[in-house]
């Protein structure tokens, strides 16, 4: 089990992130959440990136927005964590998924995210220069960026039944960026890799974690 600390922006803003794993990693991994702030499921999902053997944080990125930001998965949850992120800049999220990398100081660092986290982990690899490796869940922004260049090694996980994400944008992303792995899960829906949603589907989600292990273990030794 992690805890929660204070970090400080390139821009003097302080916001709390989540840490967990070992401290002395020769690796490290920034988790970035969904809409629903850095809730149960992702402080699970930082703790098994933790018990990988990672150095592991999940900056709480809503800060900005609404501090402590915390929702489970209900309609109304749904309709406050998309209200929040149309609240948020995107070039101030960037500069707090970096303070964040900064804070783990490894010669490596992986970024991880899921839906609007999926989306951020996609700018992690094209908008920041502080990323080894970057796997992107989800990322229902993607498509519309598809055409920003990685600077680094970088997958793609998506269900194919998800409803915000279809497939002719997936095949999109896929032909924009021929260097990336981009990987579909058929039958999966929007969230298949969160255990609290009903769209869970753990057959996929394990497939989806261990290439992600794989690709982190092959990308930031």
């Amino acid at each position: 089990m992690g805890q929660t600390i204070r970090i400080t922006s390139s821009d003097g803003f302080v916001f709390d992130a989540y840490v967990t794993g070992p401290a002395d990693a020769k690796a490290g991994i920034v988790v970035i959440q969904e809409i629903f702030g850095v809730n149960h499921h992702i402080r699970d999902m930082a703790d098994r990136f933790g018990a990988a053997g990672y150095s592991v944080i999940a900056p709480c990125v809503y800060d900005r927005a609404e501090k402590n930001f915390e929702v489970g998965y209900t309609a109304d949850d749904i309709a406050r964590g998309r209200d929040v992120r149309m609240k948020l800049d995107d070039t101030k999220l960037m500069l707090d998924i970096d303070a964040a990398a900064k804070h783990l100081g490894k010669a490596k660092t992986g970024i991880v995210g899921y839906c609007f986290g999926g989306t951020a982990s996609w700018w992690g690899a094209t908008r920041s220069k502080s990323f080894a490796a970057a796997s992107c869940w989800y990322g229902g922004g993607i498509p519309g960026t598809k055409n920003e260049v990685p600077g680094c090694p970088t997958q793609m996980h998506f269900g194919e039944k998800d409803g915000s994400i279809p497939m002719n944008d997936v095949d999109a992303v896929r032909a924009a960026q021929p260097k990336v792995d981009v990987y579909v899960y058929m039958g999966a829906q929007h969230g298949f890799g969160c255990d609290e949603r009903g769209s869970y589907s753990k057959p996929d989600y394990d497939l989806a974690q261990q290439r992600t292990l794989d690709f982190f273990k092959a990308n930031l030794a």
